[in-house]
């Protein structure tokens, strides 16, 4: 299709309905209705014309309830066969198939004498939002219903077989999460399900879906909508009216509705009274897409603390196979540590007992060369650096890769530094 420019759609003969704010006002037959929109070059015509059936315009919204012909013009008057049929067009966009799966978190919780337990069932999540079901075909299914700080490697892997077994029925699919990990489900998902051409979209709430002031309602129609629209792929987080990629999202605050950042990367899109408006623009997927049914839980987190001792650090080689290593500033290792580390690694191959060094620092990554102490390890013995990675991104990402068996340390590192899902820009 040409791409346009500039463009006035004109609509003639529709009937429609008028509503401003809430109240919708039946109107008569409307002889013509028209509207100007200014056009991106990369963008095509298909992009914009209402094929939701619903036309933003300021602040009146017009329902279209029949098209009899639509005009494409500048100066001229000129017929746009491809939407000759725009009715037809519409009700294949209403039509699309959406699997939304529930996993518990606060935005299924109710509220008890002992706290907030998850405990709605996925059709009664879906109950709130009535209005959503007369636009889309939506299919429920529960994953698990649990407190996000009890999702493990293991429920990573229920998601993505899931989604594996239900991927050719469904145009779309929208995970209901609880926020305190999600960002490692969405970044864990970005490894097991690769070069996918449908949107996987994780969101959740600040507050439980049934409360009188609630996030959920409107992260959960966001979600929905994206998960719906034709130019939404791969696996992102939709929170207060922002889009994440998987690999990129953190939660940064614990009490706020804007409880997620995107970590050195721009958002991908905002979503304001039901309009996405991209930033970036979605990327085409030429591979089919590739999920994978491992991952290796023996990855250790180690986190740096002034005066750390080297005590546990034997044990934890013994028992892991990945250690990361979250270090100060651009990245470093104290002297507390240094022998006693130089020590273990020592006594095996690189690939055996694989070390990452991070940052304790959220944005802008690390950089071991900047100081003696980090260049000194790094000449020393064969390591890797997250760079700007997130540490959701980097747990994950090496749970996938220690996965395979008998794996050799230059493919450990060429699938670590290989950017997958935009993870990282080194």
């Amino acid at each position: 299709m040409m791409p346009v420019k500039n463009f006035s759609l004109h609509i003639h003969n529709a009937r429609a309905s008028v509503a401003t704010g809430a109240e919708h006002t039946p109107q008569a037959a409307c002889p013509c209705f028209s509207f100007q929109r200014q056009l991106p070059i990369r963008r095509t015509l298909d992009a914009y014309v209402p094929i939701l059936h619903v036309i933003t315009l300021y602040s009146i919204i017009v329902q279209i309830q029949e098209i009899t012909r639509i005009v494409l013009g500048k100066s001229s008057t000129v017929c746009y066969p491809v939407f000759s049929n725009l009715k037809q067009k519409v009700n294949q966009h209403m039509t699309k198939k959406l699997l939304i799966l529930t996993t518990g978190g606060t935005i299924a919780s109710v509220k008890t004498p002992h706290g907030l337990i998850p405990a709605l069932t996925s059709e009664e999540l879906l109950s709130y939002l009535p209005e959503i079901g007369s636009d889309f075909l939506l299919k429920t299914k529960a994953v698990c219903n649990l407190d996000s700080t009890d999702i493990t490697p293991e429920h990573w892997l229920l998601l993505a077989g899931s989604i594996r077994e239900e991927y050719h029925n469904y145009d779309g699919f929208v995970i209901c999460h609880g926020t305190d990990t999600m960002a490692y489900t969405a970044a864990a998902l970005s490894y097991l399900i690769q070069h996918s051409s449908k949107p996987i979209v994780l969101t959740g709430a600040q507050k439980p879906i049934g409360s009188e002031i609630t996030d959920a309602k409107a992260n959960l129609r966001d979600s929905i909508l994206y998960a719906a629209d034709p130019h939404s792929r791969g696996v992102q987080i939709v929170f207060d009216g922002k889009v994440i990629l998987g690999t990129r999202a953190k939660k940064t605050k614990t009490l706020s509705f804007a409880a997620f950042s995107s970590i050195n990367y721009p958002y991908l899109a905002t979503i304001q009274d039901g309009r996405i408006i991209r930033y970036l623009p979605p990327s085409i997927e030429k591979n089919p897409v590739v999920f994978y049914d491992r991952l290796n839980p023996k990855v250790f987190l180690l986190k740096l603390t002034p005066g750390i001792s080297p005590v546990l650090l034997g044990e934890i080689f013994r028992l892991y196979d990945c250690i990361i290593i979250e270090s100060f500033g651009v990245g470093g290792i104290p002297d507390t540590l240094e022998s006693e580390l130089f020590s273990q690694l020592s006594k095996y191959a690189p690939q055996e007992k694989v070390l990452v060094m991070t940052t304790q620092v959220t944005y802008e990554g690390s950089n071991v060369e900047t100081y003696e102490v980090g260049r000194r390890l790094n000449e020393t013995f064969s390591i890797l650096e997250a760079k700007d990675m997130t540490l959701e991104a980097v747990l994950t990402k090496m749970m996938w890769i220690m996965a395979e068996d008998g794996i050799s340390w230059p493919e450990i590192c060429r699938k670590f530094y290989k950017c997958i899902n935009s993870d990282t820009l080194y």
